[in-house]
């Protein structure tokens, strides 16, 4: 007969951080592409940043084309994470910033994205952020959001065809998340790249605009240059980038740009 023995109890059982984690009943780990420092442009302030491996969208002007297959990134474990995370909080919290979790596309990873942002909120006690494209945001919990600060949200086109061309996937589910942050009052960062002769038509821009300005949470809206810098990648992973012949925007395209956000009330930067 098999005798099963008590545990003792100075050795409880460990605990997983989230319920999402206790439904993997494994310690969270996910595929990550690399992680850094950054200011600026991740979210407010200095910010440490996971970038995890897969993505749904295949954009055009994609500056990280090696990000799309998750099997490209290495296994890590969040633990791993967070102590690379732990070892800047004080210089991070000096400079205004937080953690954001970006890719790829973090929501192709959802129980491994929120154990990140619980813990670094939590546990590290940083503003968090989570940059997404919004194409899977019905796979954010609303768990996972209560542990989001900021919603970095990009909206790469109004025009439905335009978006499509440029992502080869649908708008809707970005329009509906969106629509959900809104009615949760989660604060959002749009961000719109302008593309000439792509994304830059007066009604797109128009429609991005009018869109965000209804939805009453945007607090700021990055209209960002589309540029070539990821070309390079594009060509050592054997793929074609179809828009090597496209110009960045000058300064004035930029600014007209912004306008049209600023006359919907909106922060354009």
């Amino acid at each position: 007969m098999t005798i099963l023995l008590p545990l003792p109890l100075s050795l409880p059982l460990p605990l997983p951080t989230t319920l999402a984690a206790a439904a993997t009943h494994r310690p969270s780990e996910g595929s990550v592409h690399s992680w850094d420092l950054s200011t600026g442009v991740d979210g407010p302030g200095t910010r440490f940043v996971t970038f995890l491996s897969g993505c749904p969208l295949t954009c055009l002007y994609c500056h990280n084309p090696d990000t799309w297959r998750m099997r490209a990134g290495k296994r890590t474990r969040a633990d791993d994470v967070i102590a690379e995370a732990r070892k800047y909080t004080r210089f991070i919290a000096a400079a205004g910033g937080g953690a954001t979790v970006s890719g790829g596309e973090p929501l192709l990873q959802p129980v491994f994205t929120g154990e990140l942002l619980h813990r670094m909120k939590h546990e590290l006690g940083l503003h968090t952020a989570l940059d997404t494209s919004g194409f899977l945001g019905a796979r954010a919990t609303d768990a996972l959001l209560r542990d989001v600060d900021l919603v970095l949200l990009d909206i790469k086109s109004w025009d439905h065809e335009t978006y499509r061309k440029v992502t080869g996937r649908p708008l809707r589910p970005t329009l509906d998340f969106a629509r959900r942050l809104a009615d949760l009052g989660k604060e959002v960062h749009l961000r719109f790249v302008l593309v000439p002769g792509l994304t830059d038509a007066g009604e797109n821009v128009e429609g991005v605009a009018a869109f965000a300005a209804g939805l009453g949470n945007v607090s700021r809206v990055d209209v960002l240059p589309f540029h070539k810098l990821g070309e390079g990648k594009w060509q050592a992973l054997g793929k074609e980038f179809t828009l090597h012949d496209t110009p960045s925007p000058t300064a004035e395209q930029i600014e007209r740009a912004r306008v049209v956000f600023e006359r919907r009330g909106l922060t354009a930067v």
